[in-house]
């Protein structure tokens, strides 16, 4: 009986919709249900005027994943959506003045460096991109592209002593620094930790696959649509292979019964049926009310969570000339500004992402362009006043602007969002990055993505493993569907 009953999956963000369109694909009956009015969750949009920007993750790396998310539905990611490689993946600007374009291909980029730091750093360069490769090689398949649910999931023997061998579980800065000796090509290939909620001298040499993912494998961009067209996409082919998108409806409860979960109840007492429940929304909020009490994971009972961004959008009538797509301009202090972070403190000189898309028929048009620039901030756990904390940080982050030669942006049409506006949006502790990454955060220490007590309950999402990005967050989702379909068997 429980067999015939859809599966439910609760939020159309990425995880959510990777999960149905899984499943979707292998025949089970899937709704979605959404309680905004369209597919993306973090991976959002907004419109001010005739502008139109992307709210959430700028970076796309990996689109292998993609492309066998959509495969999974009989779908050619080129047909569905066209994505085209940036070039320069990143300019880099340091405090110098000087800059590094990363760029496509092993000599070319080596032939960067050299100009940059010199012939023998070059050579080093061309012997760490190496490392990282095989870093990559030792954690994709043992513990990225890999079910964490059970403990015994991190016993691999040969795979721990591999990635132990290749470094990973040294401290990431260390680890580089054994390799490159340029402070500046350190920072190239350290600053990718924020991603994971760490400073470079906290976080494990693991995660510098992520800067093999943007400075080898390449940074992407869809080509029309910008990256909201992703879960656009997603929506369109799991509705195709069969799934039932809901929006506009909120998820109130899962209800469950003796032999595990029974159905959702949705606000407004309607109640869907279910033998499966996929929650990929923000994990801590839903244990404060849509989960059973029998589903409170042990490892959110001390959550750490990421530091939070200010993201600043700017609408503006022509694309600045010779800019890159994304350009990090790096501070003075460093190590000072991880510091004050950990502190719950404003950094005294943050280094800030700017995106500059090139016009693509929807980010930005050739007479409209569309320019953000984030800057790291701490999260509401400090117990910051935002109140007058936020609008000085926006002054100061507009005077960098001007100061970085982007011309004066405080009359541009924008849009900004800060910590408090990512809690209102849904984010716990006003953070879109989730958890950190610490040890105590990775792999099967991260919240489970199955219910151990509540069958037929499952999780994907950022909060779960493999964890944040947009890879991990559909290899969740994917994840999900497998072992949903592992318990159909």
């Amino acid at each position: 009986m429980a067999a015939r009953n859809p599966v439910v999956v609760v939020g159309a963000g990425l995880g959510g919709l990777s999960a149905a369109l899984h499943l979707a694909a292998r025949g089970r009956e899937v709704v979605v249900v959404e309680a905004a009015d369209e597919p993306g969750g973090c991976c959002g949009t907004a419109q001010v005027g005739p502008y139109r920007f992307d709210t959430g993750p700028s970076v796309l790396t990996m689109p292998d994943v993609l492309a066998e998310t959509f495969g999974a539905a009989g779908e050619d990611l080129e047909d569905v959506l066209p994505l085209r490689r940036l070039d320069p993946f990143y300019r880099l600007a340091f405090h110098d003045g000087s800059r590094l374009d990363v760029v496509e291909g092993a000599q070319r980029m080596a032939g960067n460096v050299r100009d940059l730091c010199g012939p023998a750093e070059a050579a080093r360069y061309l012997r760490f991109r190496r490392a990282l490769g095989e870093m990559f090689d030792a954690e994709w398949s043992s513990f990225i592209d890999a079910d964490m649910t059970r403990l015994r999931g991190m016993a691999r023997p040969y795979a721990l002593l591999r990635l132990a061998a290749a470094g990973g579980f040294r401290r990431l800065d260390r680890y580089v620094a054994a390799h490159l000796t340029d402070e500046r090509l350190v920072r190239a290939h350290t600053f990718q930790s924020l991603y994971v909620g760490l400073p470079p001298h906290k976080a494990l040499a693991i995660y510098a696959v992520i800067a093999h993912m943007d400075t080898v494998g390449g940074v992407y961009f869809p080509s029309g649509g910008g990256m909201h067209a992703i879960p656009q996409a997603m929506a369109t082919v799991a509705e195709k292979a069969g799934a039932a998108l809901r929006y506009g409806v909120r998820a109130e409860r899962v209800e469950t019964g003796a032999s595990g979960v029974t159905a959702v109840r949705l606000a407004g007492g309607e109640r869907l049926p279910a033998s499966h429940v996929v929650v990929a929304c923000d994990l801590p909020r839903a244990h404060a009310g849509l989960l059973p009490e029998a589903a409170r994971d042990w490892r959110l009972r001390r959550p750490r969570y990421s530091p939070s961004c200010l993201v600043m959008h700017f609408g503006i009538d022509r694309r600045p000339p010779d800019r890159a797509h994304h350009t990090l301009h790096f501070g003075r202090r460093w190590a000072g500004a991880f510091d004050a972070l950990a502190a719950g403190r404003p950094q005294p000189d943050p280094s800030l992402l700017v995106t500059c898309p090139s016009p693509d028929g929807a980010a930005a048009t050739a007479d409209h362009a569309t320019l953000s620039v984030l800057e790291p901030v701490p999260n509401l756990t400090g117990g910051a006043d935002w109140d007058r904390l936020g609008p000085r940080l926006t002054e100061r982050l507009l005077g960098r602007m001007a100061d970085l030669g982007y011309g004066d942006l405080s009359s541009a049409p924008s849009t900004t969002f800060d910590p408090p506006a990512w809690a209102r949006l849904g984010h716990s502790a006003g953070t879109p990055f989730a958890l950190d990454h610490r040890f105590r955060q990775t792999a099967w220490f991260r919240p489970s993505g199955r219910s151990r007590r509540v069958p037929g309950l499952h999780f994907a999402g950022m909060h779960t493993a493999p964890g944040v990005g947009v890879p991990p967050v559909l290899i969740s989702g994917r994840l999900a569907a497998d072992r949903i379909m592992e318990d159909s068997r």
